[in-house]
């Protein structure tokens, strides 16, 4: 499942998006964002795959808020002026919707975005596979102005947060400046595994899945297409239901 948010002032714009992603079963619509303040908020919030821009807004336009943010989600610009398409290829924006604009034109636009994100995560999951020597069964963090020992055997899930990866124990979370691909090669890929680009989970710590999504600790983390299938073959389908 690709979970988007829709950014545009325009109520009738925000409705068309909405209508649109309905249609198309492979995506979930997280918000909608009357201005690019929410949306930031919301990018700091939840872990977003796609995101439909609207460049013309007051206060912060699209093109201002994407060169704001570090971590970008996949970008399909909406808009009704044409003049800013090539600045738009400069921002790799996968796609541009001109205003106003079919729904065969919007599935073309996600259609892209998906074999881009598919893409990217395949890349992910074929880096994430390296492990750690098995008698290694704990890993050093720099946190709170020191250095902390983490058994591997305490960690539920880790996620993603830009430059910063979040690691969550049994009883607290810590913060560590840190790669999520940093994390996974110090991560012994038997028992961990990536299924989500923003997400890490611990095997033996998975309560139960669902079709996309699974739950680890009372957390409900969202599962990415490419990471399903694999990660049900690491997984005794026996004892699963699909």
């Amino acid at each position: 499942m690709i979970r988007c948010i829709a950014v545009d002032d325009e109520m009738l714009a925000l409705d068309l998006v909405e209508d649109n992603i309905k249609k198309v079963p492979f995506l979930e619509l997280v918000k909608r964002c009357k201005n690019a303040f929410e949306a930031i908020e919301i990018l700091r919030q939840e872990s977003i795959d796609l995101l439909f821009l609207d460049i013309q807004m007051p206060d912060l336009t699209g093109i201002q808020l994407l060169k704001s943010i570090k971590k970008k989600p996949v970008v399909i610009f909406t808009t009704a002026y044409s003049n800013y398409a090539l600045e738009s290829y400069d921002l790799d924006v996968i796609d541009y919707l001109l205003k106003p604009y079919t729904f065969e034109r919007f599935l073309k636009a996600v259609n892209k975005a998906r074999e881009y994100i598919d893409l990217k995560e395949k890349a992910l999951f074929q880096e994430s596979r390296k492990e750690l020597p098995s008698s290694q069964n704990y890993l050093f963090v720099r946190a709170d102005y020191k250095l902390l020992k983490i058994d591997l055997k305490e960690i539920e899930y880790i996620e993603g947060l830009g430059d910063y990866v979040k690691i969550f124990l049994a009883g607290k979370p810590i913060l560590t400046q840190m790669s999520m691909k940093s994390m996974e090669e110090k991560l012994p890929g038997s028992d961990f595994f990536r299924v989500h680009r923003s997400y890490i989970v611990a095997f033996n710590k998975i309560d139960f899945i669902q079709k996309h999504t699974l739950s680890v600790a009372g957390k409900e983390i969202p599962i990415s297409e490419h990471y399903r299938e694999q990660l049900f073959k690491n997984i005794n389908k026996d004892k699963i239901e699909n």
